[in-house]
Order: structure tokens, then sequence, then C-alpha cells
């Protein structure tokens, strides 16, 4: 729901937030020519104030540049939607580093006398979305995802800086805060010469570093 909150605030109006249930990941062969692919997150949530209508919502992340997600983003609709007999909402997550041009947002199958199918998805391009932007969100799933965003090579330190403070911050068990810095370590890997920059930022953050850390230290 964090998540939700966060990238699809309109979504998050309509649904009963004490109504989600993460369903098994589903493996669909032949989507990809090599074999089986697994959807990445696949939820059943529920329309607020209606206690029976229900709908899922299917996330998909891809790391790095792929010109037929589209066509795929499709065929998981349809699957999903054979399977669970509930309306979709598929929502992509691109946290590539490149390109940055903006990424299609449909599946189009059109010839020269009509047009057959237009099947949209909600795209959530990191790259694209400026990281100050949700620097003022006490919320997990902003904070790790800030760390893939569209970061001037300059502000790295400074980013990473203010990461480490939200999770110091948030109220987190001890596994979900671990699992968050492991991301920010992982995705925003400082050079040795950025590394004195982090601790200024730190520092100015926080004048005694208290709940700050830094594994690259």
């Amino acid at each position: 729901m964090e998540f939700i909150q966060s990238f699809l605030p309109e979504t998050a109006k309509y649904i009963d937030p004490d109504f989600i249930e993460f369903l098994d990941k589903e493996t669909f062969a032949g989507i990809r020519s090599r074999g089986r692919r697994e959807v990445d997150i696949v939820a059943k949530v529920r329309f607020k104030d209606q206690t029976e209508a229900f709908f899922l919502i299917h996330i998909e992340n891809q790391s790095s540049y792929s010109g037929d997600i589209p066509k795929r983003m499709f065929q998981y609709f349809i699957r999903l939607t054979e399977k669970y007999n509930l309306p979709v909402y598929p929502v992509l997550i691109l946290s590539y580093d490149t390109p940055t041009t903006q990424a299609p947002s449909v599946y189009k199958v059109a010839f020269p006398d009509k047009t057959v199918l237009q099947f949209y998805y909600t795209v959530i391009q990191l790259n694209r979305l400026p990281w100050r932007r949700y620097l003022k969100q006490p919320n997990p799933a902003a904070t790790a995802l800030m760390t893939k965003m569209q970061i001037p090579a300059g502000d790295r330190p400074k980013v990473k800086a203010e990461c480490l403070r939200l999770l110091a911050t948030l109220k987190l068990t001890p596994e979900k805060a671990e699992l968050i810095y492991v991301f920010i370590e992982r995705y925003l890997k400082l050079t040795s010469a950025e590394k004195p920059d982090l601790r200024a930022a730190v520092c100015k953050i926080s004048p005694r570093g208290k709940g700050l850390s830094d594994g690259d230290n």
C-alpha cells in the first residue's frame, strides 16, 4: 500500500487499505522466447466501501530496456484476467538508468482501416522522476526508489544522505529497514571521490550523525 500511496495516489483513494492480499507469483510459459517468466507482484485488493468488489494490481519491474515490454504487459493482463476473472490494473516500473526517453504506455494493434486494440498500462519511469518530489514523503517505498530517480551527478551524495535520513526516521521493523538499506547501498553506490561529500551532507542533516550510517565508510 505504501508504494500505491506514493506513486499511484489517485488509485489509493478508492482502495480499501484493510484488504490487500498478495497472490503467489504467476509463472507463464511462452511469453519470452527463453521459456518461463514470473510476474513480479500481483495483489488482490478491494474497492473502498464495497465488501465484495475486488480487482488485481499487477506491478511489473523492468531493470533493463526491452522493446517487447508493451506486448508482454498485454499478455500478462490477458492471462491474469483468464485465471482470476477479475479486473486487472497493470503497472510497469522502469528502473533502468538509460534510455531516459519516455517509454510507451500502450500496446496497439492497428491496420490501415481499423484499430483493433489499444491496451493502456501505467508507466512509472524512475529515471524521469525528480528525486526532490519524494523527499518529504515518509514512505519506505519512495525512500528506496529515490535511488533510481533522476539525479544530477552532483546530487548523488546528497540523495544518499537524504535516503539514510528517511530510513532512520521511519518506524520500520528491523527486517524491513535492512531490506531498504541494502537496496540503497546497491543502487546508489558512491565513488571514493563522492564519499567525503556524503559525510558532509550527513553532518549537515544531523550534526552528530545520529541514526545515520553508510556501508561505504
